[in-house]
This record gives structure tokens, C-alpha cells and sequence, in this order.
């Protein structure tokens, strides 16, 4: 085979084009075994993995002689005939004539026996090599196509926020502080203001990127840094945020469906429970949520907010996501408007996802008011001068706008059933870790 037999190669989410051909396939070993005489390869080129059969008379003398030498996550090339194989997941194979070794790997760390967890995220570099951690990485991607088409189909013009902020959004025991040439900053932890101006300026905008809260939440909902997503939209008010949640999260859940069922099938995700997402929604009160919590022997507080076991006691009612709304304001931001019948709400609305995942999205109705914002960043202790620009969006123009944040970790992990959201991005920062 030549030097760069690979130029030629193809990729085997494409192999179904060549039955019958002889191809180039280039790859790493995922595994191997023996039945007799014959040799069986699996060899994987990260997008599909495909059975190559090496049998004496059909495959050179080097090839015979390479298979030996072969060891997990040795990387490759392979030429051989496709052939069909409904055995097979793919429902092809290769009979081998000739393979090449390009890289050779010596004492793969990850085996196929067991391992420890933080063993495995030492080695997250070579770990989301396996089948499952593939497959939930290959979802998120999915997922992440969905959202950028449900907005483009609905109008919204992507809107991109500064990572360095001069203020908090979501209060000031979780940031994290750095210097900006002398200058104190802070790593964002919401585009949620800075989408404010945008809707402003273009109606519907939505933000996607990296946040960060120095929170010690040592949960497996909890990530440092995470990537949210986050629209905003001018005229707009609580119930025009409820549909817009609702929408969006019924759309990724379908496109998933469509377009990743045997990623899900290699996580055996139970697939019923996410055909149940559709519209309508659920829609509670906080106080709503109270009872069903007292239904359930849980002593609970009103003006206190839900923790985890309160908000998995609540979505376990339903069998698709549940939209609590109408919270103590106490407990919300100062940028939540509140309802006009009842002060001491807040019009802000959670998300959860069932089976115990959480709150996937926090949204509310914005105040449009310029002296109710300067009391209320006032009342927090906020610094004034850092919200100028901010509060100049209540003073030329203001409407009613309303907006969300969808955590795409936590969305990840619930549509993939992964328990942890540490394996939903490639490289998870934590509490305990920023290696590697």
C-alpha cells in the first residue's frame, strides 16, 4: 500500500456507496479477536466502526503478519472489498487484502476492563474514544445543529457577548474575578444583559457561548464552566417566553430522535420517555409546587428555593418537561420584572427536565423600568456606574422583553440519560478539576 494510500481513503458513514468495491478505509483498532484461521478487526474512523475480516487466502502475506503486531487504538489503513453484512450494525464489512500500520500503540491505558472514574477523567483525552462517550459527544453536536436552525428558522439574529464582564449578572459569590491590565474583571456568567441591548437593536437576538460560576456545588448538575444558550426578545412577556422554551425544547428533542437513534441505542436510552416531549407543556405555580411537595411528605418553606430533591419530587408528576413560574421575587435577580398582581413575584419561570435532572432552563420577563432598575441594583449592592449602559436601555425605548437561559450540559446529559454532566463536554472543569 502507498505512503499515502489515505488520501484516497473513505469514511464509513459513507461505505454504503461502494458494495461490492475495493476501498481504502484508514482508522484505529477499536478491538480484535480470533475465530480459527480468521481474523476479526474492528477498526473505527470516528464516524462509524466497521468489522474487517482478514482470512488466509484472500489477504497478503503482510497483512497476515500485521494483524499480529496490531494492538487497541493502533492507527491504520486497511484496503479490502465491501461486503454486506446485516449481522453487522453497520450492516457492512470489509474482507481485507492489505494493512498498513501508520501508528502503533503500546499499553492503551483504557482496556476493556473496568475503571475508576477519576482514573477515566485523567485520561478524558483519549476516553471519549470509547463507543458511549462518543455517542454523547456526537448528541451534543447534534444538539447544538438544532439550536442554531431553530433560531435561524424563527428569526433570531445570533448575538455575540464579551467573555471579560465589568459586573455580575447572577450575584457576586460566583465569580470568577481576574485582572484586565490593571482593571478588575470577571469571567461572564450570562450574556443575558448584553443580549438585552440586542433585542433592542434587532428584536430577537440569542447568545451561545461559554459562562462561568465559581460555584463549590459539588452536585452532578453542576459544571464551572459550561456553554449556555440564551434568547432574548423585545415585546415580549412571561407567557411569550413559556411558548418560546417550550418550542425550542420540543424541536431539539426531535431532531435528536431523527437524526441519532443508534447513538442512543449504544447508550440505551430508554427513547419513549423523549417521545413524550411534546407540546403542551406543563405549566405550574411556585405555590403549586409547594402543595405537590406537602403531597409528598415534604416539609417545605414558601419563599424558600427548590433544591434538588424538591425539584425532582416535582417533575417526577410529569411525563415531559415542567414549567414552574411566578417565584419569590426575593429569591430571583434584580433584573426579573414582577408581577403586577402580586409584587412579592417574581415573572420568571424554571424549566425541569424529568427524571430528576433539573432545571434545564431559567427565564423571566425583564423590568422595563428605569427607576424600579436603580432601586433594585441599589438594593443589591451592585455598583451603579458598572450598569450605566444597562439602564440606557430603559431610558430610550423601553419595552417589555423577556429571554431565557438553556444550559446545554444539563440538556445533553437528560436527552443521552448520561448521570453526570462531567461527560457531556469534552474536556469537563469541576470543583476538583481542570486537568487535562
Amino acid at each position: 500500500m502507498q505512503e499515502n494510500a489515505w488520501k484516497k481513503k473513505v469514511d464509513l458513514n459513507k461505505i454504503h456507496e461502494h458494495l461490492g468495491k475495493e476501498v481504502i478505509i484508514a482508522g484505529w483498532l477499536y478491538n480484535k479477536r480470533s475465530s480459527g484461521k480468521i481474523k476479526f478487526l474492528l477498526v473505527r474512523d470516528g464516524f462509524e466502526i466497521i468489522q474487517c475480516v482478514v482470512v488466509k487466502n484472500e489477504a497478503s502475506e503482510e497483512a497476515l503478519k500485521v494483524v499480529e503486531e496490531l494492538n487497541q487504538e493502533a492507527s491504520l489503513m486497511v484496503s479490502g472489498i465491501v461486503n454486506e453484512d446485516k449481522r453487522s450494525p453497520l450492516g457492512y464489512e470489509i474482507l481485507v487484502k492489505d494493512i498498513k500500520i501508520v501508528g502503533q500503540s503500546v499499553d492503551y491505558p483504557i482496556s476493556p476492563k473496568e475503571h475508576g472514574i477519576d482514573f477515566l477523567m485523567e485520561k478524558r483525552h483519549l476516553w471519549f474514544r470509547s463507543k458511549k462517550q462518543n455517542a454523547i459527544i456526537k448528541i451534543r453536536h447534534e444538539i447544538v445543529k438544532a439550536i442554531r436552525d431553530f433560531f435561524n428558522e424563527n428569526d433570531f439574529t445570533l448575538f455575540d457577548p464579551p467573555i471579560f464582564t465589568p459586573a455580575a449578572c447572577e450575584g457576586t459569590s460566583t465569580l470568577f474575578e481576574t485582572d484586565y491590565f490593571g482593571d478588575k474583571v470577571y469571567l461572564t456568567q450570562s450574556g443575558q444583559l448584553y443580549a438585552e441591548a440586542g433585542a433592542m437593536a434587532f428584536g430577537k437576538v440569542y447568545t451561545f457561548g461559554p459562562t462561568f460560576r465559581a460555584e463549590k456545588s459539588k452536585t452532578r448538575r453542576h459544571l464551572t464552566e459550561f456553554w449556555m444558550i440564551e434568547p432574548e426578545m423585545a415585546w415580549a412577556d412571561l407567557d411569550d417566553d413559556m411558548d418560546l422554551a417550550e418550542q425550542f425544547i420540543s424541536f431539539i428533542v426531535k431532531r435528536v430522535l431523527e437524526n441519532r437513534r443508534p447513538e442512543l441505542k449504544i447508550l440505551e436510552r430508554d427513547i419513549s420517555i423523549l417521545e413524550k416531549v411534546v407540546p403542551p407543556f406543563p405549566r405550574i405555580s411556585y405555590t403549586e409546587g409547594i402543595e405537590i411537595l406537602k403531597e409528598a411528605g415534604k416539609d417545605f418553606k414558601w419563599g424558600n428555593d427548590f433544591g434538588v430533591e424538591d425539584e425532582t419530587i416535582i417533575s417526577n408528576k410529569f411525563d415531559r418537561p415542567v414549567m414552574v413560574h411566578r417565584y419569590p421575587s426575593a429569591i430571583k435577580a434584580f433584573y426579573m420584572k414582577r408581577d403586577p398582581e402580586d409584587d412579592k413575584l417574581a415573572l420568571a419561570v424554571d424549566v425541569l427536565a424529568p427524571e430528576g435532572y433539573g432545571e434545564i432552563i431559567g427565564g423571566s420577563q425583564r423590568e422595563d423600568d428605569y427607576d424600579v432598575m436603580v432601586e433594585r441594583i441599589k438594593k443589591h449592592d451592585l455598583p451603579l456606574e458598572a450598569f450605566d449602559w444597562y439602564l440606557d436601555l430603559r431610558k430610550y425605548g423601553s419595552v417589555p422583553h423577556a429571554g431565557f437561559g438553556l444550559g446545554l450540559e444539563r440538556t445533553v446529559a437528560w436527552i443521552t440519560g448520561t448521570k453526570h454532566v462531567r461527560e457531556t463536554i469534552p474536556f469537563p472543569r469541576t470543583i476538583y478539576r481542570v486537568h487535562p
